[in-house]
């Protein structure tokens, strides 16, 4: 039997692969692509570095109606 294989695996591996055709298969190339392809595409996004920098970028950024918790459930057919 075969194993499922996870779905965002197979696209890094599809892109890896591509990437490397497109290279030739030469990892200095594809570093260069890759150098090339950022500094055409600068990242305007915060750098998240750790999980502490995560849950206190989250922190500062989470809008509170995301983190409301439901103590009841509303009555069946009820509009919010």
């Amino acid at each position: 039997m075969k194993a499922k294989m996870d779905p965002i695996l197979e696209e890094l591996w599809q892109t890896k692969d591509d990437l490397a055709r497109e290279a030739g298969d030469d990892v200095a190339l594809i570093c260069e692509n890759t150098r090339r392809w950022a500094a055409a595409h600068p990242h305007s996004g915060p750098v998240i570095k750790n999980a502490e920098e995560l849950r206190s970028w989250l922190a500062r950024h989470e809008e509170p109606e995301l983190s409301v918790v439901r103590e009841d459930t509303p009555p069946y057919g009820a509009q919010k």
